[in-house]
């Protein structure tokens, strides 16, 4: 009996590899998130934890089976859409910028670990010493000569030398190439001095002395410089060090890097309130929308007439119409709008040239606002209408052939039998793909990107911002081709309102198609 109690205890090969491979991956997955939460970044740190712990419990557990299936979906959404959202909105609510990347920490550090050269300066030699070599400072005057024991050129981490008062070795003294190709070596190199100080390389004929230029007032983390004795004070408002005079008073003068602090709504406000924003935001926004509503008329228009042309029972060779028509969906559509940027070239392109020789214009498709929308929106009305077509080429085959045939004996028109039975009969199964469609290009960055750069650009405006640009590629510009420094926070807050505008827009479509095909 005993020894079949012991023969029920012992767990089953699958088992015990199973909580082996789970404690592996708690272990690999703790470090991970040590490593994380040791280069601060804290909210990634606490994200991973949860997901990992979570997923550990519902493997490891029998009774959270059934979660199996729907964790690494809900895993996905949370790491992938979930976190970068809630990421983006906290940054909206800080002054994260070029000039204001670091934490306070990090940034006091920055400014501490600055020098300026001091003290002593002694001319330097460099003297072969069989495989070794030897540093050699002398004043100028030569009543002092310092030598170095021998060493090695290291150029991946510091040395300290030890200098003693003796004669100069015997033998040639290196070059400038010899000290020109070391350089990075010598840099690493310390020169102590008999009295205690400190030296290092300044130039390529001396070592000087070297001093902090900044001194810390670990009471109130005031910095003093060194050398002119102004005052610095962390400003929590602009995320600065910023000069303060005898009263306390806050000076002009900022110390950079900055660091990253707390702003509130101000990134919303001055989208409100600064004109040099509110103009071109209030543009764009309105462009973004006319955009959307006319590629999706225009795709969907081109698409079901198409469809319906090459469905044509008495149409000759539909199979070549139905290649050469989805084509330009086949064709990557980079390649597609970078060809179709050269054929609108005002000077060479071949459109312009047509125009020229048959109606003499020659319109300039990049510098006017009116004709750069309308090139924009006709070729983005030839990449998106192959999807439409092949949508409602499917969904003719849907349509009863009956009653096109009591329309027949009724004596309908083709133009009637398409508003009265095609259209109503594929509208509704296509509103959704419409909505769809409607929210992808509202955000379509990559033809905005590629075709006209955001081109022509407003003039007086604060941010850069043009008469094409969609909201997605002037929040990009504003991130990173800000004149003034990449503003990653008025970014951030531009984006979070486009996520609210575009969700309060869907949620508007899908309410007005339920009240119309309920």
């Amino acid at each position: 009996m005993p020894v079949a109690q012991t023969a029920q205890k012992k767990w089953p090969l699958s088992q015990v590899i199973k909580w082996l491979a789970i404690g592996l991956l708690a272990c690999l997955t703790g470090y991970l998130i040590v490593l994380m939460y040791a280069q601060g970044e804290y909210l990634f740190a606490v994200l991973a934890l949860l997901l990992s712990s979570t997923g550990l419990y519902i493997y490891g557990n029998r009774r959270a089976y059934s979660w199996r299936y729907v964790y690494p979906g809900l895993a996905g959404m949370s790491l992938f859409v979930l976190f970068p959202l809630i990421c983006t909105i906290a940054i909206a609510f800080t002054n994260y910028s070029s000039t204001n990347q670091l934490t306070f920490e990090r940034a006091q550090s920055v400014l501490m670990e600055r020098e300026y050269e001091g003290g002593k300066a002694l001319n330097f030699a460099l003297y072969p010493a069989g495989d070794r070599w030897q540093l050699t400072l002398t004043s100028s005057d030569n009543s002092e000569v310092l030598v170095s024991p021998p060493f090695a050129f290291n150029a991946s981490s510091p040395q300290t030398l030890t200098m003693l008062p003796q004669a100069a070795p015997a033998g040639d003294k290196a070059g400038l190439r010899v000290i020109t190709q070391n350089r990075l070596a010598l840099g690493q190199l310390m020169a102590k001095l008999p009295d205690g100080e400190m030296l290092r390389m300044s130039s390529l004929h001396q070592f000087s002395g070297t001093q902090s230029l900044y001194q810390l007032n670990k009471e109130n983390q005031q910095l003093t410089n060194a050398q002119t004795g102004v005052v610095y004070r962390p400003n929590k408002e602009t995320g600065f060090y910023q000069a303060i005079n005898a009263q306390g008073e806050w000076q002009a003068e900022k110390l950079s890097p900055g660091f990253t602090v707390g702003i509130g709504w101000k990134n919303f406000l001055r989208v409100l309130h600064d004109e040099g924003i509110q103009k071109p935001f209030l543009s764009i926004f309105v462009w973004t929308i006319v955009f959307a509503l006319l590629t999706v008329v225009l795709t969907v228009a081109v698409g079901m007439v198409l469809a319906c042309v090459v469905q044509w029972e008495d149409l000759k060779g539909k199979a070549v119409y139905r290649i050469l028509l989805i084509l330009p969906y086949a064709v990557p559509a980079f390649i597609s709008i970078l060809i179709f940027k050269g054929l609108f070239n005002q000077s060479f392109g071949e459109i312009n040239l047509m125009l020229n020789a048959l109606f003499g214009i020659k319109p300039s498709w990049f510098s006017d606002p009116w004709t750069a929308k309308g090139m924009i929106i006709l070729v983005n009305t030839w990449l998106g209408y192959p999807y439409m077509m092949i949508l409602c080429m499917g969904l003719l085959k849907a349509i009863p052939d009956d009653l096109y045939e009591a329309s027949a004996m009724d004596g309908a028109t083709p133009m009637q039998n398409f508003f009265c039975i095609t259209l109503p009969l594929m509208i509704k199964p296509l509103t959704p793909l419409m909505i769809a469609s409607f929210a992808f290009n509202f955000n379509n960055f990559v033809l905005i990107q590629l075709l006209t750069n955001g081109g022509p650009d407003m003039l007086g405006t604060t941010t850069p911002a043009g008469h094409t640009d969609l909201l997605v590629s002037y929040t990009y510009r504003i991130a990173f081709e800000g004149g003034g420094g990449q503003d990653f926070g008025l970014a951030a807050a531009i984006a979070t309102l486009i996520f609210l505008l575009v969700g309060m827009l869907a949620i508007v479509n899908l309410k007005a198609s339920r009240m119309k095909f309920d």
